[in-house]
């Protein structure tokens, strides 16, 4: 017995030897000479770039130089040139990652010569030529994900199905918070035609939440596949960028470190 409880004992502390070690590794600082290095966040509607704090801890703790921009939600070309300008501001190379409304923003902006690759965070992602709104077509979205448009044309998440339709899986508290601090977003900007589609020249990843009450499941994977990318499935809500920040992180490490490899 005292040889099987020894046995038992060493296999247990192996196990949680190598546990530790893959979780170590995928939060490993990237090395000196990594080509891609700097990432940049795109914030969707009804949020501003707050929601990303934990992925920005993740990463910088990696060694990634990270900006976050600040969409103002007024139209399409609005949110490109926040990003765009972004974009200038960086040293080499970058990863682009959109989350929701800001998957529309990176397929228009991505095509600057600074982005490697893109990642779409329970995003959407129409094609050249294509309105956003068009994508929601054939699909339903879940009854929790209330709108709530106003006379002039500007939206919100209705206040009483914020939590339920974006973050089921954030506390009382972070919900509230983000519900009360909403940035509306203009809906028109959901009948613009794109003029641009990077992922069609980049290599795309997503991360797909399946507990996700604001996109039809069907939708987010129909999407992912038509342009091509790699996709992560998490068990998480809308709010998936604030809710998983290591899942995401390591996401876009994963793409910072598959295109940079492929760049050598």
């Amino acid at each position: 017995m005292a040889a099987i409880k020894t046995g038992l004992l060493a296999a247990t502390a192996a196990a949680a030897s190598l546990a530790s070690a893959t979780l170590a590794h995928s939060a490993d600082r990237i090395p000196e000479a990594q080509a891609v290095k700097n990432v940049v966040l795109v914030h969707g509607a009804f949020a501003d770039g707050s929601g990303w704090r934990g992925v920005y801890d993740q990463l910088t703790q990696r060694g990634y130089r990270v900006t976050i921009v600040q969409n103002p939600l007024t139209s399409l070309a609005d949110d490109v040139t926040a990003t765009k300008r972004a974009l200038a501001r960086q040293e080499g190379p970058a990863i682009l990652v959109g989350h929701s409304w800001g998957g529309t923003v990176i397929t228009e902006a991505g095509v600057d010569p600074k982005v490697s690759g893109l990642v779409y965070v329970s995003a959407l992602s129409p094609d050249k030529g294509e309105t956003t709104a068009q994508q929601y077509d054939g699909f339903t979205t879940p009854p929790e994900f209330v709108l709530d448009v106003g006379n002039d044309g500007f939206g919100y998440v209705k206040a009483e199905n914020f939590k339920a339709g974006f973050a089921a899986d954030a506390s009382d508290s972070d919900a509230a918070f983000m519900r009360d601090s909403q940035v509306p977003i203009a809906m028109s900007v959901f009948g613009t035609k794109l003029t641009e589609a990077a992922w069609r020249s980049n290599p795309s990843w997503a991360v797909i939440a399946t507990d996700d009450k604001a996109f039809d499941q069907r939708m987010l994977q129909h999407m992912a596949k038509r342009i091509g990318a790699k996709i992560t499935e998490v068990p998480a809500s809308h709010a998936v960028f604030m809710t998983q920040p290591k899942v995401v992180a390591d996401v876009i490490d994963e793409a910072a470190r598959s295109v940079s490899a492929k760049a050598q």
